[in-house]
């Protein structure tokens, strides 16, 4: 499909004529020198700068692309919500640059709800948002995510863009190598981690606009024709579970290394708890 016949498309405000026009790498750099700047404002302890970054981040014409990219080319872009639209053509990108921009008066629509087998036997739900909605959670992940790097715990390795489990790898050989290592390794996991966390909570330490995040939490979900509300809990499928819960997830992998015997190498938080002796000769 070539790019004329997409020229009358583009909202009038929009520096480009069309979707193949975007200058992806010149908005990537934008993104990651506000990114950049955020991180440091937190890391000096400068919250309103940051909040103020955030905000010029969010409306940014680059974030708003980028937004829409990463929804509309990740492996859930062909899965639509309640309201059944997918943004599959350049005209219907081109029109959610501007719809990004309506805060206002934005409501988010409920989760779809679906289920897919676990290797247990189980279900496991999943919420899926709407593409607006996914579109949105999606630029607010780019002013978040210098947050909950510049704030996550050094030695957690899961869900981070930019941690691998070599790294995991490296700092356990680290930890365990030497003759004074901890004999016993102590793994622990969460009970229902995303399904059970206050929203209160959330909403008191997660650095991102509050409102915007309430509206989230509360969406609620439609479960065959019954619409369901969220009293707790993150939905499986949402674009910024994972940081999120990073601040919390943070504050008790802290409170586990204080435990007894616990040792300098990273230790998450109890749901089930495995105690393994660590091979050294």
């Amino acid at each position: 499909m070539g790019r004329s016949q997409h020229k009358s498309c583009a909202p009038s405000d929009l520096p480009f004529d069309s979707w193949a026009d975007i200058p992806w790498s010149q908005y990537e750099k934008q993104i990651k020198k506000l990114q950049r700047r955020i991180a440091k404002a937190i890391r000096e302890r400068k919250f309103g700068k940051a909040r103020a970054l955030q905000n010029l981040l969010t409306r940014s014409l680059a974030a708003r692309a980028l937004a829409v990219k990463r929804v509309t080319t990740n492996k859930g872009a062909k899965t639509p919500g309640v309201d059944r639209v997918r943004w599959t053509t350049h005209k219907q990108k081109m029109k959610a640059l501007k719809k990004l921009l309506q805060r206002r008066n934005y409501h988010p629509l409920p989760l779809r709800r679906i289920y897919i087998p676990k290797r247990n036997g189980k279900l496991r739900p999943l919420g899926i948002p709407t593409m607006l909605d996914r579109a949105m959670q999606a630029l607010y992940l780019l002013a978040l995510l210098p947050v909950s790097e510049e704030e996550a715990y050094p030695h957690a390795y899961g869900f981070r863009p930019y941690r691998s489990v070599a790294d995991a790898i490296e700092r356990c050989f680290k930890v365990l190598s030497r003759s004074s290592s901890p004999e016993w390794i102590l793994e622990g996991d969460i009970v229902g981690c995303f399904d059970n966390i206050d929203h209160d909570c959330l909403l008191r330490n997660v650095f991102m606009d509050r409102k915007m995040l309430e509206k989230w939490l509360k969406s609620g979900f439609i479960d065959g024709r019954s619409l369901q509300p969220t009293l707790a809990g993150t939905p499986q499928g949402a674009t910024t579970r994972t940081p999120e819960t990073g601040p919390e997830t943070g504050r008790a992998s802290r409170q586990t290394r204080a435990l007894p015997g616990a040792g300098p190498g990273p230790v998450r938080s109890f749901r089930r708890m495995t105690i393994g002796r660590s091979k050294r000769s």
